[in-house]
């Protein structure tokens, strides 16, 4: 079946679409997506995953057309970020 995998960092997209077995797992797609030697330092154990938006387990099965997800830790307190751009402190 065909799946997607998709991972984002601040400087760079990637989305991936491959054929994985039918039941795989969410881990199984992420590994063979071949997307942990590109990213090397996402550690599974501590970076979140999801399908289509919504929090998932590695050991979730896909169904075909997913779209699983790395999720990145959050690098800036969200209730901050209004009162940085208020004050006119943002980075960009």
């Amino acid at each position: 079946m065909q799946i997607g995998v998709a991972f984002s960092e601040p400087a760079q997209q990637l989305w991936l679409r491959i054929e994985v077995p039918d039941e795989s797992t969410v881990q199984a797609a992420i590994e063979q997506s071949g997307i942990l030697k590109k990213f090397p330092y996402i550690d599974l154990a501590e970076y979140k995953v999801g399908i289509f938006g919504k929090v998932a387990d590695l050991d979730d099965a896909l169904k075909p057309g997913d779209r699983v997800e790395i999720y990145r830790a959050i690098t800036a307190d969200p209730a901050t970020v209004p009162r940085r751009v208020i004050a006119g402190d943002d980075d960009e």
